[in-house]
């Protein structure tokens, strides 16, 4: 497996240290740059409202955000999502420092956030941790952003990993947190997109990595694991869904039902996007564990486009009709917020 170009040309590499951010005027605005801790700016933060601004460079960080920091801003300092970059090693696997066992799949997040009103945009949050690299651990989940909490708004991100690249989590198993990505790059191998949220992604384009193994399928894109009470779960329109593997190497989702959660009744709408030849398109789902089949959740499409959403098998692809279509839109997902009209 590669390692990423994490950077554009020209941008210099961070190291995290320990010194605080840099706050402007109104001491609302915090200021991190090469040398500064992306961590520290986060720990500088009193109350809700601030923004974080990150400079070009590659910060090798964790970066925890608490429930405290509402309505928090984090962006980079220019529009190309590449000059500012987020990244850590950490996998489900790996042991803590201190001895206590390993961080679990949330906890090898690079970038978590448990604040309401979260807003990330213009940067780079990245996992590097390779299977190669660490042919002795088995815990391979190493997630590039953990979110959870109300009113979370991605736009202009990337998401770099390889399993398990984000998590779209609730703030507990009966919250219906809502979150939303727009014009997002987003890639990985299995499950890369997962969890539990009400979130909606929006002019997206999700990548699938090419994987060093001689099996198919060699992952799936999406695994929702939505509470059966939540009406909605994961939506994907105008979006687009390309490949670095061969053709038809990758199924568009499967049910994640976990085990702390046996009544979850899982849901995703992928519509209106373009999906390449690397899904399979004559069974583009599969199962988690057959005791939930794929066939007994929520999973539709609908007007979707490319060699990856040809219909063959029409029993293989539930399609919404027009009039069930108009009820999977952002304005229903997300009532009474409305990120997607502050363009």
């Amino acid at each position: 497996m590669r390692r990423r170009t994490l950077l554009a040309a020209g941008f210099g590499l961070a190291a995290a240290g320990a010194s605080p951010a840099f706050a402007t005027g109104g001491h609302r605005v915090l200021h991190v740059r090469p040398g500064d801790s992306v961590q520290a700016a986060v720990d500088a933060v009193t109350g809700p409202g601030w923004t974080i601004v990150v400079h070009p460079g590659t910060y090798r960080e964790v970066v925890s955000i608490p429930a405290a920091a509402a309505d928090l801003t984090v962006r980079g300092a220019v529009r190309d999502p590449r000059a500012a970059v987020i990244v850590y090693d950490n996998a489900n696997g790996t042991q803590k420092p201190d001895g206590s066992g390993t961080y679990g799949t949330a906890g090898s997040a690079t970038f978590t956030s448990a604040a309401p009103g979260l807003t990330v945009r213009d940067l780079t949050l990245a996992n590097d941790w390779l299977r190669a690299d660490h042919p002795d651990i088995t815990g391979t989940q190493a997630v590039a952003a953990c979110t959870f909490g109300d009113r979370t708004r991605f736009e202009n991100v990337r998401l770099l990993a390889h399993q398990d690249t984000l998590f779209v989590e609730t703030t507990a198993l009966t919250a219906f947190d809502r979150q939303y990505f727009r014009r997002c790059y987003i890639e990985g191998d299995v499950d890369f997109v997962f969890g539990r949220a009400t979130a909606v992604f929006e002019e997206c384009h999700f990548h699938t990595l090419q994987r060093d193994v001689d099996f198919t399928p060699k992952g799936m894109v999406f695994a929702p694991s939505t509470a059966r009470a939540n009406p909605h779960g994961i939506l994907a329109l105008r979006s687009r869904i390309t490949s670095g593997a061969e053709n038809g190497a990758y199924k568009l989702a499967r049910p994640w039902v976990p085990s702390y959660e046996t009544t979850a009744w899982p849901s995703l709408v992928v519509r209106n996007s373009w999906i390449g030849p690397g899904i399979d398109p004559v069974a583009p789902y599969t199962n988690m564990r057959e005791a939930y089949p794929w066939q007994t959740m929520r999973f539709r499409e609908h007007a979707n486009s490319g060699p990856g959403a040809v219909i063959s098998v029409p029993d293989n692809r539930p399609q919404l009709t027009p009039a069930e279509a108009a009820a999977h839109t952002p304005r229903t997902y997300l009532g009474d917020w409305r990120p997607y009209e502050c363009r």
